[in-house]
């Protein structure tokens, strides 16, 4: 998508060779793009190359997350002519020859903030977030409450309460915001090993996304795959073992699982963690886990 996308801007792309993708244009030109899936990715990039394109950019079917928003809200306050974030179509007026200086926070991490709420309702435990969105969290809180947590809000502060052992969702999909994020797919499988009952995951996303859970069979659970479709029967524990880390969020799932098993568990190749989550270690050390980095 990206690419077919640039290449309605005017852009010659050459295919992919030893790792490469080469791409050249004297101009771009702004055009009307219909995007085949409402990819967050695909809609940032046309955003971006939008920006110096001669005349309109259409963006249709673009995606709808908190984070165009926040790319929009800061292209704007540098000069940038662009309307429609958070709804189905984007326009850019594009032909900017210089953009102004501006400062810009950018929004919090509802990734994260969710990979934090699924530990405490992992591990039975309480724990307090402050500086969260609640309203990037809705479907997050909805399957958290829905598994027993409690989750209380008070503005930009939230409160998070794990029960004794969860109970089964009946059936999360992912889907597109606002709907269930495929990066928390991983995380809630983790907390359903070990939840009260079956429980079923359909991921609609992506294809290969459950890389995460071969390591999760290691720690005792029980997961059938079929196809984009995971069965989760709820173990009574998990047992510490050797695991690695296929993906980011599949190797946060897997710290998560480790803080809820019995025994020791020994994460490899964190690299995938460390490129989402800042020193991971340090925060759940700070809430009590006994965890740590070994160089």
């Amino acid at each position: 998508m990206h690419l077919k996308a640039l290449r309605s801007m005017g852009v010659k792309v050459q295919d992919a060779q030893r790792g490469f993708i080469h791409c050249e244009a004297d101009r771009l030109k702004g055009c009307d793009v219909l995007l085949d899936y409402p990819s967050v990715g695909a809609t940032e990039n046309i955003m971006l190359a939008s920006v110096f394109a001669e005349g309109e950019t259409i963006i249709r079917n673009a995606a709808r997350e908190p984070e165009i928003l926040d790319l929009q809200n800061y292209l704007q306050a540098t000069g940038v002519h662009v309307s429609g974030a958070g709804t189905c179509n984007i326009r850019v007026c594009g032909g900017a020859h210089e953009l102004r200086n501006a400062e810009h926070t950018i929004i919090a991490d509802r990734i994260v903030a969710g990979t934090y709420m699924v530990a405490a309702g992992i591990t039975g435990s309480q724990l307090l977030l402050r500086n969260v969105i609640p309203e990037h969290l809705g479907s997050i809180i909805t399957i958290l409450r829905e598994s027993g947590c409690r989750v209380n809000i008070r503005g930009s502060t939230m409160m998070v309460t794990g029960p004794s052992r969860q109970r089964a969702a009946d059936i999360v999909r992912t889907l597109p915001y606002p709907g269930f994020p495929t990066d928390m797919q991983a995380q809630i499988v983790a907390m359903l090993t070990i939840a009260r009952g079956t429980s079923i995951m359909v991921e609609t996303v992506f294809e290969n996304r459950y890389k995460h859970v071969d390591e999760l069979l290691r720690m005792g659970a029980n997961i059938k795959l079929e196809g984009r479709v995971a069965i989760i029967k709820g173990v009574k524990k998990l047992i510490g073992a050797n695991v690695y880390a296929r993906d980011l969020r599949g190797g946060a799932a897997l710290v998560l699982a480790g803080l809820a098993a019995d025994g020791e568990t020994v994460i490899s190749d964190i690299k995938h963690i460390d490129r989402g989550y800042d020193h991971i270690e340090e925060k759940l050390k700070q809430a009590g886990a006994l965890i740590k980095r070994i160089p």
